[in-house]
């Protein structure tokens, strides 16, 4: 380690002897810190991420430790130098040669994807390392399907989750490559589901559908009210709140989209009361149309939306378990 340069344990400020626990309280505060989406430096996010992944990995830690204590450069302290992009592979790999600097003005969400950590099969054959997920899994932008949950309304379900689905097929993922869809998600915060969930980059999207009849509905930050009738929408506040806390390095925000039967994307006409800022700012509740115009413009103007971040597609492929 060259003099100067910050362990892995200084840039989470913990003690060699932190614990798992110790390891990831502090990686959740030094992300929010550190977070390009906050108000954060690219390169410090990139090095408290790099860090947490040395760290958290029991063989890497060890491995760390070793060339540490011997004052041996230590495996992934790279650093980038202070204008790469947090999200870049390592120099010198295949995916890096795609990766754009931060102060490249082009959108990249129509890029092909990037893969972080990146896909290298001679470099993983020689190491012996076994990926996350494989490739051919990582690569696919749609995952599971709406399942029947329940006996009564599962029809009524199935058929507003797949308009979702097709949808955002359709018209979010043929526009940001990089974009994966998860379906079906075991809720972290309580014992239901989450409809949907699109990754892209550092950011992710929580959906929850509705089949309503089309008119007029106003929103006012609890309920959607038509013709004198109170509807309430699916609760995902809490659990946006709950995905923010597991992953503190993506932006997390909740959309309930409203679906008619005719399958007009422009109806229900939603018209939005704002009557305080606070937690039910957290979802947004649009129709169709304006579930694509959003999440498009959620995703894309991210950090790096062509990336695909191996690892929290990989927890969510679990379903949080």
């Amino acid at each position: 380690m060259t003099e100067g340069s910050s362990s892995h344990y200084q840039v989470l400020r913990i003690a060699v002897t932190a614990t798992d626990r110790e390891i990831k309280v502090a990686y959740r505060k030094a992300a929010r810190v550190a977070h390009p989406d906050h108000g954060g430096d690219a390169a410090a996010f990139r090095q408290v991420t790099q860090a947490y992944e040395i760290l958290i990995d029991h063989k890497s830690r060890a491995a760390y430790d070793r060339s540490y204590a011997g004052g041996a450069p230590h495996p992934g302290s790279d650093g980038g130098g202070p204008g790469a992009h947090f999200d870049a592979p390592a120099a010198g790999s295949h995916a890096s040669a795609t990766i754009h600097r931060p102060n490249t003005p082009r959108n990249t969400s129509g890029d092909a994807p990037v893969y972080v950590p990146p896909y290298e099969p001679r470099a993983s054959a020689n190491s012996g390392a076994v990926p996350l997920i494989p490739m051919e899994q990582a690569s696919q932008q749609v995952h599971g399907m709406p399942r029947k949950r329940g006996i009564f309304g599962a029809e009524a379900r199935i058929q507003r989750e797949m308009r979702t689905v097709q949808l955002i097929g359709r018209q979010v993922l043929t526009a940001i490559p990089a974009a994966r869809l998860i379906n079906g998600l075991q809720s972290p915060a309580d014992d239901s589901h989450i409809d949907h969930a699109v990754l892209s980059g550092y950011r992710l999207a929580l959906i929850g559908s509705m089949l309503l009849p089309k008119g007029a509905y106003a929103w006012d930050g609890n309920t959607l009210n038509h013709g004198g009738r109170s509807i309430a929408p699916p609760q995902l506040a809490h659990v946006v709140r709950r995905m923010q806390d597991i992953f503190p390095e993506l932006n997390v925000t909740g959309w309930t989209v409203i679906h008619t039967p005719d399958g007009n994307l422009h109806e229900p006409v939603i018209d939005h009361h704002r009557r305080s800022q606070g937690v039910h700012d957290a979802v947004q509740v649009v129709n169709a149309a304006g579930l694509v115009r959003g999440l498009k413009q959620f995703l894309s103007s991210g950090p790096a939306p062509n990336t695909v971040n191996v690892s929290v597609l990989a927890r969510l492929l679990r379903g949080m378990h």
